[in-house]
């Protein structure tokens, strides 16, 4: 009996050990199933861009802690693309002017770049000078709309990312 007692309680004792050794091997493993980052999709399928968008601002979170929101337009060849273009612009102006506030992020990205560059350079023409320090934004898109975009944006004062397409 006293065997048995002393095995039993050498066995729980022993226990909070193994589960530490089996908790310090588990970084090595997430290490090693670390993704390669996606590439630009070749079409204007949604769903492709919808995950190489979401890649892109995963890998881009930085310190941002909360939700980031993402703007995504679809191709100029998707049914409904005039209608989609023209609720984005208005959406993303309303936004923008509202404010976002201190430590989020804000994404752009879409297949027509250049679209996508004019809505956020026509919505940060109503934005006040500095009212977003703090915010991070980031552009995903062609290398030929990052300056103006971050020309656009820099007089709120936020904190500008560029991801090239690609």
């Amino acid at each position: 009996m006293k065997t048995t007692t002393r095995l039993l309680l050498i066995a729980l004792l022993s226990m909070p050990l193994l589960a530490a050794c089996q908790k310090e091997e588990a970084p090595a493993e997430d290490a090693a199933a670390v993704k390669a980052p996606l590439t630009r999709p070749a079409t204007n399928d949604d769903a492709e861009w919808g995950a190489y968008l979401s890649d892109v601002v995963t890998r881009n979170m930085g310190d941002v802690t909360r939700s980031p929101y993402l703007y995504y337009l679809p191709g100029s060849d998707s049914a409904g693309f005039e209608g989609a273009r023209e609720r984005l612009t208005e959406e993303v102006s309303m936004a923008m002017q509202r404010g976002i506030v201190e430590g989020n992020l804000v994404a752009f990205g879409s297949p027509e770049s250049a679209m996508m560059a004019d809505i956020v350079v026509n919505a940060f023409t109503k934005v006040d000078p500095g009212s977003m320090n703090g915010v991070v934004l980031l552009f995903i898109g062609d290398a030929a709309d990052n300056e103006r975009v971050q020309a656009a944006v820099a007089p709120a004062g936020v904190e500008y990312k560029f991801v090239e397409a690609k």
